[in-house]
């Protein structure tokens, strides 16, 4: 689990090549400091294992999947990238919960710059602008910002200065694709209140409900009846 407060800028030193699948090397050195084989590492939003580390880089293995779901097939020879270890406990919480598994990918389609504020509208696909809210959280490239305004072709946040220099969202040019995580909050209560077909029992098991009834998960009826 990560909290979208970027701690580094790593760079990528090289990318190794497998069929559909990649192994990347990227320089680093906060997130480097008591990294262990195995430890997570959220490199632009993607939550990575370490498998190889030294004093001033790390290697991951890249899945095929990951690579149709992220903008990390599209990295070139000394790009930068967000880096973030895993959050622990104890520490203060400042952005919100991110799990380094993202939704899908949005494009950032204008900047605007309003005194000290930089605007970034980022057009995205139906799908997951039905997870998006005003003022409500999203990671861009693993970096956890408020939602401003939202509409029904994409959303726009602004970021102040110090977030524009320790990331890479204002190095990105028009038309960059973005890792984009919703907040998982809302993810959880839709599987919630949608309609769940009754699940059969196991065979020798009897069913507890009465007979003809259906499990509709968690509906405003259903609130109503336990008294919300």
């Amino acid at each position: 689990m990560f909290t979208g407060i970027i701690e580094e800028l790593g760079s990528l030193l090289s990318i190794k090549k497998g069929g559909e699948a990649f192994q990347l090397n990227v320089k680093a050195n906060k997130v480097l400091g008591d990294v262990k084989l195995g430890d997570s590492i959220n490199t632009n939003g993607v939550c990575l294992t370490v498998v190889d580390f030294s004093r001033d880089r790390f290697r991951a293995d890249v899945m095929p999947e990951t690579l149709r779901k992220s903008n990390l097939g599209d990295l070139q020879i000394g790009d930068a990238v967000n880096l973030e270890r895993a959050m622990a406990i104890g520490d203060r919480f400042g952005g919100h919960m991110v799990s380094g598994h993202i939704d899908g990918m949005g494009k950032i389609s204008k900047y605007r710059k309003e005194k000290n504020a930089t605007w970034i509208r980022i057009d995205c696909d139906k799908s997951l602008l039905r997870y998006i809210v005003p003022k409500g959280s999203i990671a861009i490239d693993g970096t956890s910002l408020t939602v401003a305004t939202v509409d029904h072709k994409g959303f726009e946040v602004s970021i102040i200065p110090l977030t524009g220099e320790e990331t890479t969202l204002l190095r990105k040019p028009l038309g960059a694709m973005v890792n984009l995580e919703c907040d998982m909050v809302g993810k959880y209560i839709e599987k919630f209140m949608s309609t769940s077909k009754e699940a059969s029992p196991a065979e020798g098991e009897a069913s507890n409900k009465p007979s003809g009834t259906k499990n509709e998960g968690l509906t405003l009826e259903r609130l109503k009846q336990l008294g919300y």
